[in-house]
């Protein structure tokens, strides 16, 4: 059934926030931060890759991780090196904190071009005279193909990942660790944290959310045969587990096949309210 589905939220009881080195060699690094949700909200990872001392953050979140995320970062990035805030889309779990990024740092955000005419209504302290002028400097609109960014004298990649998820919607992949962000993409809620051991398993944790969240089937293969050209060493989502080695491919395998979205579509999904209430 695709209507219905909702995520799970996690509660007070969240733990202590993590931080894990995924790569880490000649000066170049990659974070990924978990477990800063605290409260009645979606939990989500965020990562930051770190070259010399330049940085960049992808997907912050919004209020229930800006403090925290704040503070994990600035114990191993100067916060005056972040070049850039990359924003898969549009949604607070990602980017409802640009404000406080905005005014503590000098980053550029990017974002899908799609988007970034929406962002000044997340910074409304922003959007008159000057102020406003500054804002749209610092708002980096990507066409729908993607784009190579200049980072610390590396690349990072803007990749097209529309309407998996988002009809604006980025993956962001980093040369020099073979790393690839992949946003709601692999998302998977109440299944294995961090590396997934046993892709067999985990992947029940992420079917409904894929059924209900991706578009259709057609725009997961399109995605995956650009991926597979890639051939990243791992697969890094926003919530949940990430993939690496042998399950990198059983992932790709997954989704490729996967109906979803508009796949699973009929008539019911259609249907006017009756007289006594909505059935």
């Amino acid at each position: 059934m695709l209507l219905g589905y909702l995520p799970r939220l996690r509660g007070a009881e969240s733990s202590m926030a993590q931080v894990d080195t995924l790569f880490s060699e000649d000066g170049h690094e990659v974070l990924r931060f978990a477990d800063l949700v605290v409260g009645e909200g979606v939990q989500a990872n965020q990562f930051c890759i770190r070259h010399n001392d330049r940085a960049a953050l992808i997907d912050p979140g919004g209020d229930l991780t800006y403090t925290p995320l704040a503070i994990a970062l600035s114990r191993r990035v100067n916060l005056d090196g972040l070049d850039y805030i990359l924003a898969s889309h549009q949604d607070p779990d990602i980017i409802a904190s640009l404000p406080r990024w905005l005014m503590h740092t000098r980053c550029q955000v990017v974002v899908s071009r799609l988007w970034s005419r929406f962002l000044p209504h997340l910074a409304s302290s922003y959007v008159t005279g000057k102020m406003g002028e500054q804002l749209q400097a610092r708002i980096l609109g990507v066409a729908d193909e993607g784009k190579v960014l200049p980072f610390a004298g590396t690349e990072l990649w803007v990749l097209p990942a529309h309407f998996l998820h988002s009809v604006g919607n980025f993956s962001f992949y980093d040369p020099l660790s073979g790393i690839l962000f992949s946003g709601d993409i692999g998302a998977s809620l109440d299944g294995e944290e961090g590396q997934v051991d046993n892709f067999a398993d985990h992947c029940h944790s992420m079917l409904g959310f894929h059924r209900r969240y991706m578009a259709s089937n057609r725009a997961c293969r399109l995605w995956v045969a650009m991926v597979r050209k890639l051939a990243p060493r791992m697969i890094v989502p926003q919530h949940g587990g990430y993939f690496e080695g042998a399950n990198v491919d059983h992932f790709l395998g997954w989704l490729a096949s996967l109906e979803c979205g508009v796949d699973l579509l009929d008539s019911g999904n259609y249907r006017l309210p009756s007289r006594y209430g909505v059935t």
